[in-house]
């Protein structure tokens, strides 16, 4: 299983603007999360190990986080020609199955993940009120294979910081996945690892 890390999107960038449909085809866009405290857009799938691995740990830290006033979003930019269990039916599937309590969007273009310069899945990026990235890193050091817990320790810590008006460490580890599955003509520059 190769792992493909997360490219660090430079803290302080602004969000970039997204409006994606979620597998019922509502869409949802950036500014559908002004009012929030903090913004948590994270880039998962349906088939990868990597999301799998976490993907029960998440959704419960997210419910809990959405209780405190985080929106939580989670984009899928994978190629469903090439991987068609990603596609938007079975993410629906996902989000019942997994239990989601956010939306989680179909980014079809790819447009949206280049640009957030996503690379793997999950892929995660924490955004404060004014939404400038103040975290973008791994869900914890767990990975499938190491028998390392699943406890989003890292990525609760951000949104603690966050939460309590604190800066967020800046000691932050790239997350690690299965890469963003590319359409061949869209494969961004940034990410040639394919």
């Amino acid at each position: 299983m190769a792992e493909t890390p997360s490219t660090m999107l430079p803290l302080g960038t602004s969000a970039p603007n997204f409006n994606l449909p979620d597998p019922n085809g509502k869409l949802v866009s950036l500014d559908d999360f002004k009012n929030a405290p903090a913004l948590l857009v994270v880039f998962i799938c349906n088939h990868c190990p990597y999301v799998k691995h976490i993907q029960k740990q998440f959704a419960s830290l997210a419910k809990e986080y959405q209780a405190r006033g985080v929106d939580v979003v989670a984009i899928n930019s994978n190629d469903v020609e090439s991987h068609p269990e990603d596609r938007p039916e079975k993410m629906a599937e996902q989000i019942k199955h997994v239990g989601y309590t956010f939306p989680y969007l179909y980014d079809q273009s790819q447009q949206v993940a280049k640009a957030y310069r996503a690379a793997c899945t999950p892929d995660f990026y924490l955004f404060d009120r004014d939404h400038r990235l103040v975290y973008r890193g791994q869900f914890d050091d767990s990975r499938p294979g190491n028998a390392r817990p699943v406890t989003g320790a890292d990525l609760r810590k951000a949104l603690d910081a966050v939460l309590s008006g604190h800066a967020v460490f800046s000691n932050q580890k790239p997350s690690v996945g299965c890469n963003i599955k590319w359409k061949p003509p869209n494969a961004p520059d940034y990410f040639s690892n394919q």
